[in-house]
């Protein structure tokens, strides 16, 4: 007998405010990351770099650790500040790449 795996649709909007923020920063890093020209996009399996796209990530993840930095651990937040530091640095490597 054949089990039939059933998909499950996770509804983002059960989620606190604290867990969305969260979520959208991981989203946006990944995308930064993307946009640098450092990860490969997913479904086309290209390297592509925009960094004005790059830029915008970066900075809406830095805003939103600054909102979300009151209710967080000292660890998260500390976790939160690596991640940002290093996708600017590595934004900072490739801006000077170019030109």
């Amino acid at each position: 007998m054949t089990e039939k795996k059933e998909k499950r649709v996770f509804d983002i909007t059960t989620l606190d405010t604290y867990a969305l923020l969260s979520l959208f920063m991981g989203i946006l890093s990944e995308q930064a990351w993307q946009h640098m020209g450092l990860r490969v996009k997913p479904r086309t399996d290209k390297v592509e770099k925009d960094l004005e796209k790059a830029r915008v990530a970066i900075d809406c993840v830095e805003f939103l650790i600054g909102k979300l930095e009151p209710y967080i651990s000292t660890e998260e937040k500390n976790r939160l500040k690596w991640m940002l530091t290093d996708l600017q640095i590595n934004f900072a490597r490739i801006q000077g790449e170019k030109g």
